[in-house]
């Protein structure tokens, strides 16, 4: 018998998790699909067997086994006081910032919550997303929910009070990346080089910096000190970096974005 995760709100995220989760050969025939967005979402869906588009949000939790909350955390309020979540469910949140005890308070005390940070990469497989089990939750569910998102990239669970900082570090990263890259593209093109071969070269330089930190064994420090050779040409840029307060630009930008986070949690 398949298992049912049905998702309100269809945006960009629940339609990177949804494609994610149609792709995976581990949970394609695992699970059902149900889904429901105040916009007409039926074209997107209406070649994909497994997914079905609801009439309302009730529809959607009373035939859910795990309710996944993928709406703007701003609607969430609005949504949670219109709906009947019963015990049985359990609710997973993709909320940035929203914790399970405002979901509690608004859906009812005994609500079950899973909150989970995911990014966009989710939708090629190649996602990282981080979850945290809260009260009321049973190990088996947890561990389901863990793979499903495991599924489709890089899971990993971490406390309920670090929910709001993990967002800089793998939820908004993927846009601070976008706007890495395009700084060397821009370069690239400002010399006069072909912008196509700019972004191969340095997507690659990318997938293999990531393979370099997560399976080579050495440290961050010890892969820069690697490629920086005594007065070479890494060195001089890395001077420019560090004399541009690089590391403190990055520290700002995470603190803003946990800052936001703890600001949404609150209105």
């Amino acid at each position: 018998m398949k298992t049912t995760l049905g998702f309100i709100g269809v945006g960009n995220m629940a339609r990177s998790i949804i494609k994610a989760i149609i792709s995976s050969d581990v949970l394609c025939n695992k699970v059902k699909i149900v889904c429901y967005d105040k916009i007409d979402i039926s074209e997107y869906f209406k070649d994909i067997d497994n997914v079905v588009v609801c009439k309302d949000a009730q529809q959607v939790i009373d035939i859910s086994t795990y309710v996944f909350l993928c709406v703007k955390p701003q609607n969430l309020d609005e949504l949670l006081t219109s709906v009947r979540i019963t015990y049985d469910k359990v609710i997973v949140s993709i909320c940035a910032g929203i914790s399970a005890e405002y979901i509690k308070q608004r859906s009812g005390a005994s609500s079950r919550v899973i909150l989970v940070m995911p990014n966009t990469p989710l939708m090629l497989g190649e996602g990282a997303s981080a979850l945290a089990k809260c009260d009321g939750v049973s190990d088996e569910e947890f561990d389901f929910i863990l793979s499903v998102f495991s599924a489709c990239g890089v899971a990993r669970e971490i406390s309920e009070d670090k929910m709001k900082e993990i967002i800089a570090v793998n939820g908004s990263s993927p846009a601070f990346i976008y706007l890495f890259a395009k700084a060397f593209s821009d370069y690239a093109k400002s010399v006069g080089i072909e912008e196509k071969t700019a972004i191969d070269l340095f997507s690659q330089s990318l997938i293999g910096s990531a393979k370099m930190i997560t399976d080579s064994g050495y440290t961050i420090d010890e892969l820069i000190k690697m490629v920086s050779s005594p007065g070479g040409t890494t060195l001089a840029g890395l001077s420019k970096l560090y004399d541009g307060n690089f590391l403190g630009v990055v520290d700002e930008c995470c603190k803003a974005c946990t800052n936001r986070a703890y600001e949404l949690s609150k209105q």
